[in-house]
């Protein structure tokens, strides 16, 4: 299907290929992994044509159709589903050519073609990917220009997709996809009939949809079977053999070069000592390729703080008073609290975290937390945070205007920034040194909670992983929107999911959770306009398989330290109400602590409830076991 012979590439005089070559057959779903800046999206634009060519060739199947993502769809008032359709762009043209043919044979031709095609199970397969992606049923008619960008990035992909091109082209797919949207174009991935090749960082996505892992490091193409996680061990163990075939060539090597030294003077040896210089000069240099280093995250452990951090009491979020996002939200944070937060995209998760770090004031409720906390926040949109114009050092400068030169160029080199970087405009850095730069800035201040809203949209997967040990090492609170299932997994203990107006913890792990999405129908919700973000929510967990033994054992240990602090509460302020004469002294703090008794029993009462029916599904399970 594709070939790279002896592809070489330069960009100002840098270097990207040199010499590379790879094959690719008929049918293989390829992942393209290399590190940032390596050249991944320059080698996509080399195939599609669209860059300046090199030395070398790139040779693609004669008569095979590519498709690629270009750009979002124009904001028209076209429908959705009829922009899909016409992505297919045979039957688009045979189904306009059937509406104005007047000869009976090319009639006929039409229509058989159509049915070769199996066009007239069109709509059904476009309406599959749209809503696979998000979109709800409803949406389907309306006109494209009624969503967001982020949306109508959704249906240019859905376009491709219904197009089914014999090399499918993918830059970074999930970047504007949620986990549902993520674990629902792995699945078609994997059953995509034609060949794929796709960039992305997401090392699940790279698990469970290629078959194949075509390698860009210096400056060359490796193509190895299988998934992301056997490569890397296929590359530890290559690694492993070359230094230890280094390793018996120096000492090969140390040994004739003895020989040489010793007897190179005398005339009796000297004909053997030439004939072991021959042998040094021909040996082949084996070399072992360095480990390209990423500059770790660090999270600097905040000053202790009593539990909770903070709560949200019977809050209502949203935007627009009297417009509420979410209902009656109840949330605790603790200081080591590993919180993921998951549900469709449009449901109000974002809203809930910044509900939670006093961005957003609450439209109803309490939001209680210590004077003392610090909340650090990453916001989706980096712009958001940084200054356009100013460099690295300059919110360097900004942040610690009382730390000499040498200290804020210290603190740069931390974050990652060397002296080429330091003095560069923020619009004109990469994503991913936006995203070190925003972490490096909230680290400094050490926070207690960290609140990060899709932080790895623009981290290669060297970082990601690097960010995973540096959270985990953390000592303070996090709470995590992603749609990376393998920083969610590696870092959180618990979930709550966001979904029809609620906000509440999920009982289940995320394989828990990717199974009921992936089974699910996804029945439309009356959430607001797909321009805000909404999409179908998975049903409820009742459809999903059943937690496993450790999950339900989690879930009754959680519900009953729950328990204990609404215990540990109540009786705090029984012990504040029983002070006599309050109410004559001060009849306000009285009714308001009578207020927060009440409203604690009441949660103490649902937490309760919860308890029982988890400790009962526990014994059942172990009943079953």
């Amino acid at each position: 299907m594709l070939q790279f012979d002896d592809l070489s590439y330069r960009i100002g005089g840098r270097p990207l290929f040199d010499g590379a070559s790879a094959f690719i057959a008929d049918g293989w779903k390829v992942g393209l992994i290399g590190r940032n800046g390596t050249g991944k999206s320059t080698l996509l634009r080399l195939i599609r044509e669209e860059a300046g060519k090199g030395d070398g060739s790139i040779r693609i199947k004669r008569g095979a159709r590519m498709g690629f993502v270009a750009q979002e769809v124009a904001a028209t008032d076209d429908a959705l589903l009829d922009v899909v359709l016409a992505a297919d762009e045979e039957r688009h043209a045979l189904m306009q050519e059937a509406e104005t043919a007047e000869d009976p044979h090319r009639i006929a031709e039409i229509h058989m073609r159509l049915f070769d095609i199996d066009a007239h199970s069109a709509e059904a397969r476009a309406a599959e990917i749209l809503v696979g992606l998000g979109f709800e049923q409803e949406d389907l008619t309306r006109a494209t220009r009624e969503f967001s960008g982020g949306w109508r990035m959704r249906a240019a992909l859905a376009g491709v997709l219904f197009s089914t091109p014999d090399l499918l082209i993918l830059d970074e797919p999930t970047n504007y996809l949620d986990l549902e949207g993520a674990a629902w174009l792995e699945s078609y991935l994997r059953k995509y009939p034609n060949t794929v090749v796709v960039v992305s960082h997401d090392r699940e996505m790279l698990n469970r949809s290629v078959t194949h892992i075509l390698a860009l490091a210096d400056l060359k193409l490796e193509v190895h079977p299988g998934g992301y996680d056997t490569y890397l061990k296929k590359r530890a163990e290559r690694m492993a053999g070359l230094a230890a075939q280094k390793a018996k060539q120096d000492a090969e090597r140390a040994h004739l070069q003895a020989f040489v030294d010793r007897f190179r003077a005398k005339a009796s040896k000297a004909r053997q000592a030439q004939s072991r210089v021959k042998m040094i000069e021909k040996m082949t240099e084996i070399t072992v390729p360095l480990a390209d280093r990423t500059t770790p995250f660090k999270f600097e452990d905040p000053e202790e703080l009593a539990d909770p951090l903070l709560q949200l009491e019977d809050a209502d979020l949203g935007y627009v008073e009297g417009v509420p996002i979410l209902r009656g939200v109840n949330f605790r944070l603790d200081h080591d609290d590993r919180i993921v937060i998951i549900g469709p995209n449009g449901q109000g998760k974002t809203t809930l975290v910044k509900s939670i770090g006093a961005r957003l004031a609450l439209l109803k409720g309490q939001r209680r937390a210590s004077k003392a906390v610090k909340i650090g926040y990453f916001s989706q949109d980096q712009l958001d945070e940084l200054h356009a114009g100013q460099t690295p050092l300059d919110h360097i400068r900004d942040l610690a205007p009382n730390l000499n030169p040498a200290q804020h160029r210290s603190i740069a080199a931390q974050m990652g920034f060397g002296h080429e970087k330091i003095q560069t405009p923020v619009e004109k850095l990469s994503g991913g040194e936006k995203v070190r730069l925003l972490l490096g800035l909230m680290a400094y201040t050490k926070p207690h909670v960290l609140i990060l809203d899709e932080p790895t949209s623009h981290l290669d997967i060297d970082s990601r992983e690097a960010l995973i040990h540096a959270l985990n090492d953390y000592a303070g609170a996090v709470l995590l929107i992603t749609h990376d299932v393998y920083l969610a997994e590696a870092t959180a203990d618990r979930l709550w999911l966001v979904h029809n107006g609620r906000a509440r913890q999920y009982d289940g792990d995320l394989s828990d959770y990717r199974a009921l999405v992936l089974s699910a129908d996804r029945p439309a919700t009356s959430g607001a306009a797909k321009g805000q973000g909404t999409k179908p929510a998975p049903a409820s967990s009742d459809g999903a398989k059943r937690p496993s033994l450790s999950t339900l054992k989690h879930r009754v240990a959680e519900l009953e330290k729950e328990m204990d602090t609404f215990q540990r509460d109540i009786a705090r302020i029984d012990v504040a109400i029983a002070q006599p004469g309050l109410f004559e002294r001060d009849p306000a703090k009285g009714a308001a602590l009578s207020k927060d008794r009440a409203a604690l029993a009441q949660h103490l009462q649902t937490a309760e409830e919860r308890w029982l029916e988890a400790s009962e599904a526990l014994e059942a399970a172990k009943a079953g076991a």
